[in-house]
C-alpha cells in the first residue's frame, strides 16, 4: 500500500452543507486502493463520544450512557478530509492500516466509476 495510490471517501461530505460541526461528529469513511481493494472504519470525534453519552444518558441507550462501542472505530479531534487523510497516510506508514480498517468485497467492475483511483 502507498499513501499517494488511494481514493477516500467520507460519508459526511454527501450530507447538506451545515449539517455536521468537525468537532462534534462520527463519519464513515472508505479508503480504496488500486487494486481494488476496499476498506472502511467510522470516524468519531471525542466530542462526540461526549455527546452521544448524554444522548444515551437521556434515551437510556447503552444502558443509559453506561458504555459505547462501534466497530471499526477511530478517535479523531477534529473531522475534515485533511485530518482524515493525514490520517489514513500515517497508518498506512507505520502499517497499521489494515489493523484497524475493516476490509470489504473488493470494488465490483459496476462501481470503478466512483472510485477515481481505479481510473488512472
Amino acid at each position: 500500500m502507498r499513501c499517494s495510490d488511494r481514493h477516500v471517501w467520507i460519508e459526511a461530505e454527501s450530507w447538506p452543507v451545515g449539517a455536521w460541526d468537525i468537532n462534534d461528529a462520527n463519519t464513515d469513511v472508505i479508503v480504496v486502493f488500486p487494486d481494488r481493494s476496499k476498506w472502511g472504519a467510522s470516524f468519531f470525534t471525542y466530542q462526540n463520544i461526549q455527546t452521544l453519552r448524554q444522548k444515551n444518558i437521556q434515551t437510556g441507550e447503552c444502558m443509559k450512557g453506561a458504555y459505547f462501542w462501534s466497530s471499526d472505530m477511530v478517535l479523531i479531534d477534529f473531522i475534515s478530509r485533511g485530518r482524515i487523510e493525514k490520517i489514513v497516510d500515517h497508518l498506512i506508514e507505520s502499517d497499521n492500516f489494515q489493523k484497524i480498517f475493516n476490509r470489504y468485497p473488493d470494488v465490483d467492475v459496476e462501481e470503478e466509476n466512483n472510485y477515481p483511483v481505479l481510473l488512472s
